[in-house]
């Protein structure tokens, strides 16, 4: 079976090609843990982050937001100690910040996917590229995403971050159209 070229790198990058990228994600938790991943990315391979992601899970609370927003500095400490992560003092401490703003948007649109999924009109988006040098870092749809997210507080949340992030959630469906994925999402 064709697969798109990036998913060939490693086992890992495979499994998560075959079985979650790309995939329209609407659990809150799920939603979370992915925002939290695609900051930790900046300036990193994605399949560094996937080969931490277990130990994102256990460092993070499973990525239950929160627990996250109660982090206190204590906790940050012990994390910025943690190899099983990415020992960033900025890409932690927005974790926190953006555990905390995640909630208050789950307070205000009822769950974060009711608000993060209106920069697509609440159904993904069907791309029809045909190799991945045809992908895009930004869009429209992306530079949105991150003025609203920056503006709500977030951080880690530029438009490459946001488009990442829309990719991994299903909000588009950037498969390549030769990649047998592509028709099954």
């Amino acid at each position: 079976m064709k697969k798109c070229t990036w998913a060939l790198s490693s086992p890992s990058e495979e499994h998560y090609h075959d079985h979650e990228w790309g995939v329209p994600v609407h659990d809150d938790r799920l939603l979370f843990e992915f925002l939290i991943l695609e900051g930790a990315q900046a300036g990193l391979s994605w399949s560094t982050i996937l080969n931490k992601r277990d130990g994102y899970r256990l460092a993070f609370d499973n990525f239950d937001a929160e627990t996250v927003a109660g982090y206190d500095d204590q906790k940050i400490n012990e994390l910025l100690a943690n190899p099983a992560i990415v020992r960033n003092k900025l890409k932690v401490s927005a974790a926190v910040t953006n555990a905390q703003a995640f909630l208050k948007v789950q307070q205000e649109f009822a769950s974060f996917d009711g608000y993060i999924w209106q920069f697509v009109g609440g159904k993904p988006l069907r791309n029809a590229r045909k190799n991945h040098a045809d992908l895009p870092a930004t869009t429209p749809e992306s530079d949105a995403m991150s003025k609203d997210l920056k503006q709500r507080g977030f951080k880690f949340v530029g438009s490459t971050i946001c488009y990442a992030y829309m990719q991994a959630t299903g909000m588009v469906n950037d498969h390549t159209i030769d990649c047998f994925r592509y028709g099954q999402i």
